[in-house]
């Protein structure tokens, strides 16, 4: 026959069967994990941004490259030189009207693009409106981060304004 004893040992048992553990996460611990992803946070957004100015400058890169064909295009049509003084644009409207053709491109982050002649060839500069870097390429040379001199050559100053 049970004793008492072993009945209170097997009712325990059954409760505890029956009872739900605690389940969880402690506060020490749900603050670990704000901590970590507060941190990855900080290392990301910087990395971010970097690449979409590096994505910006390639657009304005990529527009300099643009006018720089477009320009040698009407070059080798008219058979004379672009233009013998200073050209700026400061919209895709004025650009296209200057450039027909459609070579000539206008990306997000154009600022500026100009022309500068030169006794022996010209210089293009493009400026961006977001990054504030300038590029410049001549007829001789591809594209590289500077500015042109009004004289029309290669600087590798870089400027927020055209000259």
């Amino acid at each position: 026959m049970p004793t008492a004893l072993t009945l209170d040992v097997a009712r325990r048992r059954r409760k505890a069967m029956f009872q739900e553990p605690d389940e969880g996460f402690t506060l020490i611990e749900l603050l670990v994990v704000v901590i970590i992803i507060g941190i990855l946070a900080a290392i990301a957004i910087p990395v971010y941004l970097g690449v979409q100015n590096n994505a910006k400058d390639s657009s304005l890169q990529s527009d300099v490259g643009n006018f720089k064909s477009a320009v040698l295009s009407a070059q080798a049509t008219q058979g004379t030189a672009y233009a013998t003084t200073k050209q700026s644009y400061t919209t895709s409207a004025g650009l296209a009207t200057a450039l027909p053709g459609g070579t000539a491109t206008w990306g997000a982050s154009t600022k500026s693009l100009t022309f500068y002649p030169s006794s022996t060839g010209f210089c293009l500069l493009g400026i961006s409106s977001v990054t504030g870097s300038s590029f410049a390429v001549t007829d001789q040379a591809g594209v590289q981060k500077g500015s042109c001199t009004t004289a029309g050559a290669y600087s590798s100053t870089v400027v927020s304004t055209a000259p």
